[in-house]
């Protein structure tokens, strides 16, 4: 009975197994299918591309001018300048011409649902009104406060001046019998006053000064850029008339600009020329506009902009001079001092370890006149020096010694 069960189970599973294996099959053949279907449709929509009509389309659209195209790339496009003049940024040999619009932007998030639906609707309103192309250049720049330090310390240095000359006029009422004590408290009172606002004004000057060493803090600016092409004119024209009808087209185009921006909350103002290269100035110079700005760097006496930004390599090679030439000096003192300090160390030795020389020399001096005091003698008197403490046998050599000379110095 049990085998009949194990038989009858044995053919359960192997039916099980037949059908999962052909249904696995069966998928296996369905993704075969689709996976062709896909190639096919993809050749097929290959082919279309490449007939000849989407060739003459795609020939349109590179002869059609540059302006026609635009991606994320092209904002590095009006870095490459040749000139700047009538606030105006000349590129590829007077062919190409830009004007920029520095806007002011808005706290969105602090306003009204009303406000910002006006908001909305004047940018909706300035997209419709555009009928040229411009591009968005966002610069994030290092505050600068030096200017800001430089004005407050004039107005404290007044303050200061001030309130010195009202202590000055102070003492004299003090000592003055002419003056009332009601006018000398008044008059003390404005000059209380006054040393608080010296005070007050000094305490901002320095956490000014303390915030602008503080090189985290940023500050964007946006600017939208307006191109114009020389290509645009169909007529011949000289350069200085070029150069007029750029500026006409471009500045009418700013003006638009900035009055459909004035209706969403934005102001905006055309770049003049020395704004344009303070642009171009720390575009270009990101690491040393933080330290000098463009007027430090016109006035250290950098005509062109280019001139500031030094090539890493050179850069590298001060670097190096420098770190070679600290060390050669470093080295240098380091082998005199040694040299110097030989002697020293020997002098230092020697007065250190002298009543062991001593005993040596004593020692030394025995042992070549052995022959003259005799064998047994030496012996005894080496043995004698080894065995007294280096202090007792020095004194009784010195008081020897000085013996001898009072001795030299009777008989003379």
């Amino acid at each position: 009975m049990d085998n009949m069960d194990t038989n009858a189970l044995s053919g359960i599973l192997s039916i099980a197994l037949g059908v999962a294996f052909t249904i696995f099959i069966i998928l296996v053949v369905i993704l075969v299918v689709l996976k062709f279907r896909d190639s096919s449709q993809k050749r097929e929509t290959n082919k279309k591309s490449n007939t000849p009509a989407n060739n003459k389309n795609d020939d349109k659209n590179k002869t059609t001018g540059e302006y026609k195209q635009y991606n994320k790339q092209s904002i590095y496009d009006f870095m490459e300048f040749d000139k700047i003049e009538d606030n105006m940024i000349v590129q590829k040999n007077g062919k190409r011409y830009l004007m920029v619009v520095e806007c002011q932007g808005i706290n969105y998030d602090l306003m009204s649902k009303v406000e910002k639906v006006g908001v909305e609707e004047g940018f909706q309103q300035f997209l419709n009104t555009l009928r040229h192309p411009i591009q968005i250049y966002i610069q994030t720049r290092t505050v600068n406060l030096e200017g800001s330090i430089a004005t407050y310390k004039s107005k404290v240095k007044d303050i200061e001046d001030k309130y010195n000359q009202m202590a000055f006029r102070y003492n004299q009422m003090r000592d003055s019998d002419a003056y009332t004590q009601e006018d000398l408290d008044e008059y003390w009172f404005e000059l209380t006053k006054q040393r608080n606002l010296l005070e007050y004004g000094r305490d901002i000057v320095s956490n000014t000064e303390k915030m602008s060493l503080n090189k985290n803090i940023l500050n964007k600016k946006y600017f939208i850029i307006i191109p114009y092409f020389v290509e645009e004119s169909s007529e011949k024209y000289d350069k200085d008339e070029i150069r007029n009808i750029a500026f006409s087209e471009l500045y009418t185009n700013a003006q638009a600009i900035i009055r459909t921006l004035s209706s969403c909350s934005v102001s905006g103002k055309i770049l003049s020329s020395k704004e344009l290269v303070e642009l171009l100035y720390v575009a270009y110079n990101r690491d040393d506009s933080e330290i000098f700005g463009i007027d430090k760097a016109m006035m250290a006496g950098y005509e062109e902009l280019y001139s500031t930004s030094e090539d890493v390599y050179e850069k590298k090679i001060k670097v190096l001079d420098d770190l070679i030439r600290d060390r050669a000096i470093d080295l240098a003192n380091e082998t005199i001092e040694k040299v110097r300090s030989k002697p020293e160390q020997i002098a230092k030795e020697k007065e250190d370890n002298l009543d062991e020389l001593i005993r040596r020399m004593a020692a030394l001096v025995i042992k070549e006149n052995e022959s003259h005091v005799g064998q047994d003698v030496a012996e005894e008197a080496i043995k004698e020096i080894e065995s007294d403490e280096g202090g007792d046998a020095n004194e009784k050599v010195q008081k020897k010694a000085t013996r001898t000379r009072n001795a030299k110095a009777v008989n003379e």
